[in-house]
This record gives structure tokens, sequence and C-alpha cells, in this order.
């Protein structure tokens, strides 16, 4: 068994016994042992009561953080002529159509986000296996397949969060900083907690959120009330 360092014995000492404590709390804790020498990401980690095997069990949306994320996210965009010129304009990093598809099938993947608009959808299908276990596969439903690029690139970068649920039930993701004030990150948290609720299923049966843990990148997880998550602000 690998040995645990003097970080991580440090934050379970401080997380010993507290369950189930509120968002206010947890955040503390996480700011408080998140003392890497990068500014590590507080990530969010939701168990929910869906099978996503079956369709009408699949959560899958995207929600807006008020804060933003505090990372750059990379964003390209398939498309031509007049979306093309506004999606560069808008700041998206990579700009193409069949050379973007080309360099992707070559193994070259520099970007977070894939936006395309619908006309391009011919060519983006051909990527399905490369892009879709990366989540990366544009999808109308969280409107990374629209015409208007320029929206979608500015809400890729302005703090925007994809979710989905995984083979378990577990939706992932990060809401923020350990830099950013306590009170940013707790909104960040009720904020995608809400988003995730909006987006239950109409074949979830029974209690839909079962637990939310929050950790830093290099931290302990610690569990969260869930009525103090979906907690209205």
């Amino acid at each position: 068994m690998a040995k645990l360092g003097k970080r991580t014995k440090a934050a379970r000492a401080a997380f010993a016994g507290k369950v189930d404590i509120t968002v206010e709390e947890a955040v503390a804790l996480v700011k408080s042992s998140a003392t890497s020498k990068f500014d590590e990401t507080v990530e969010i980690a939701m168990n929910l009561g869906v099978d996503p095997r079956h369709a009408d069990q699949m959560v899958r949306g995207v929600v807006t953080l008020p804060n933003g994320t505090g990372k750059t996210v990379r964003v390209a965009v398939f498309a031509r002529g007049a979306k093309a010129e506004e999606a560069q304009a808008a700041g998206a990093d990579i700009v193409g159509a069949e050379d973007l598809m080309e360099t992707i099938q070559g193994g070259t993947i520099e970007f977070d986000r894939c936006i395309a608009t619908p006309d391009m959808m011919p060519i983006v299908g051909r990527l399905g296996k490369i892009l879709g276990p990366r989540n990366l596969m544009p999808n109308p439903k969280v409107g990374t397949v629209t015409m208007d690029v320029a929206e979608a690139v500015a809400n890729a970068k302005g703090g925007e969060v994809q979710f989905k649920a995984e083979k378990a039930g577990v939706v992932h993701a990060g809401i923020g900083k350990a830099s950013f004030d306590e009170a940013k990150l707790v909104e960040n948290v009720r904020a995608f907690v809400a988003a995730v609720s909006r987006a239950r299923p109409s074949g979830a049966k029974g209690a839909y959120m079962k637990k939310i843990a929050l950790s830093s990148t290099m931290g302990p997880g610690l569990s969260v009330d869930v009525d103090s998550a979906a907690a209205a602000e």
C-alpha cells in the first residue's frame, strides 16, 4: 500500500468525523486542505438514483456557473465561411472543417470543448468514436450544435459546465478553484446542484440525489448534506 503524504494525512485528520455537513462547512474545509503548489480545482461528485443504461434515466445537461470555473477552456469550432469568421471573432481557439477533422483523426486533440454548426455534423459524425468517449462530441441538447457559434463560444469560455451521468449514475464536475472566495464556491455548488436537479429524467424513481461529495484535486472527499446543497440561495 502506498504511503500517505503529510498533506493527505493532515486533510484526512481534519475531515475525520465530518459527515453530511453543510455546503459552507465543506467548502471551508476543502479550501483549507488545498495546500498544493498549484491552484487546485474544487470538484463535486453526485451519486444519483438512476441507471444511465436506460434512455429514460440518462442525466445530461449544461449550466453556466455564476462565478465561472477558473479554468481556461480551449474551444474548437467546426464551421465554414461567415460562421467560421464569427467563431474566430468570438475567441475560438481552433476553427476548421475537413482540415480539423483530419487533425483530430491524426490523434491531435488540443481543445476542451467542441462546437459545430448543423451543416458540419456529417463531418463531425465521422469522429464519434474519438470525440464520444472524451465527452467532446457536439450535441444540440447542450447547445454545442448551433448556428449561434459566437454565443456558444462565449458560454464555453465564460464558465459553462457540461455534465453527464456515468455508468454508475455519478455526475462529476469541477466547480471552481481553491483560490475562489468561499461564498463564490458555495454559489457555484448550489447552481450546479440545481441544474442537475432540473435535469431529473422521467424514468428516475425514488430518491434522485443520493449522495454529494466535495473535494480538491489532491484532497480526500467530504460528504455534503443533500438538503444543504439543494437549498435556495
